[in-house]
């Protein structure tokens, strides 16, 4: 991430956090302590503290979204803040089922309170962003926008927890796991800051598009990086081979009818036992071979030219556009 990108993102951050924690803080306490450790705000006792809270890519793509269709960024922070609170509800509750018991380099949620506390802290979270945009302008617009991206994004989460359990899966199932998991949400990210800022129906429906795009790519970003990626950087280790996830580069190896996809199948077909160090590196190898990698990489590279194509449809000012492209490229490009 370049030093542009990273101001940018801090730029963000700056703007949307006050109304977050303020948002958070009007959780009941047993619901806010748990949000506020989440968020790094506070330690497991309740104590200030400043750790890792992630980058709030989704929020910087909502006040964007904004100013790409001719708006005030500030008009979109309780949009910000709403898409925020949803991503976290995700994280906290992927960190249940995955069982991943660190995040960001913190023992996760689940880990130190509980999982009825943790679970209990994720819906707190959704049902506080429907409340934030309920509260504010365009409720009547926005809340369709986010209810519809919390249906696809839990549909996405199901079918993410029941594929471990099958015997196979398809590529375009997979495919359509990660467009409601993580397209649905950066999709709605970017079409409330189009509706907050003033967006024709037009903009709207090109700058939702785009949202998809960037999902999709950051999606496979991620799981190209949950394989190969470095676990110092990333803030949790890499278990998606351990736990024989089948994530996108998997699937797409494990479907591509060669001699390393049949090999990946039997080791993931293995399932009395975690993978040794060493079968996680044979299976990397076999994803690499059967064309997993390269394809992963080709179709990031090529949903984020669809991204890009619909953003420069909505004709943004040149700034927004050239704060998009670099946080676009960011999704498509970054190493954590």
């Amino acid at each position: 991430m370049g030093p542009g990108t990273e101001q940018l993102l801090a730029t963000s951050r700056a703007a949307v956090l006050p109304a977050l924690r303020a948002a958070v803080d009007s959780l009941p306490p047993a619901m806010r302590r748990i949000a506020c450790y989440h968020f790094g705000w506070v330690d497991a006792c309740g104590a200030p503290i400043e750790a890792d809270s992630g980058k709030m890519v989704r929020s910087a793509l909502t006040l964007l979204s904004a100013e790409a269709v001719g708006g005030d960024p500030a008009d979109a922070v309780p949009a910000a803040v709403a898409i925020e609170l949803v991503h976290n509800f995700s994280l906290l509750h992927d960190d249940i089922m995955d069982g991943d018991r660190t995040r960001r380099h913190r023992g996760t949620a689940w880990a130190v309170f509980g999982v009825p506390a943790a679970l209990l802290a994720g819906d707190a979270l959704w049902a506080l962003a429907l409340r934030v945009l309920a509260a504010g302008p365009h409720a009547d617009r926005a809340l369709p926008l986010l209810t519809e991206a919390l249906w696809r994004l839990m549909d996405g989460q199901s079918a993410d927890a029941d594929f471990p359990h099958r015997h196979s899966v398809t590529l375009a199932e997979c495919e359509a796991m990660a467009a409601g998991k993580t397209g649905a949400v950066m999709a709605c990210a970017t079409a409330l800051g189009a509706l907050f800022g003033g967006a024709t129906p037009d903009q709207l429906t090109l700058l939702r598009d785009m949202g998809e795009h960037l999902g999709l790519a950051f999606q496979l970003v991620d799981d190209l990086l949950g394989i190969w990626g470095d676990p110092t950087t990333m803030g949790k280790p890499g278990a998606d081979l351990v736990h024989r996830k089948r994530s996108l580069p998997v699937v797409a190896a494990l479907t591509s009818d060669t001699p390393a996809g049949a090999e990946l199948a039997t080791l993931y077909l293995a399932t009395d036992h975690p993978m040794t160090t060493h079968e996680q590196t044979r299976a990397a190898t076999l994803i690499t071979t059967a064309g997993g990698r390269t394809w992963a990489t080709t179709q990031a590279e090529l949903h984020l030219a669809q991204a890009t194509t619909a953003l420069r449809r909505t004709n943004p000012p040149a700034p927004a556009l050239a704060n998009l492209l670099a946080l676009a490229d960011h999704f498509a490009h970054r190493t954590s």
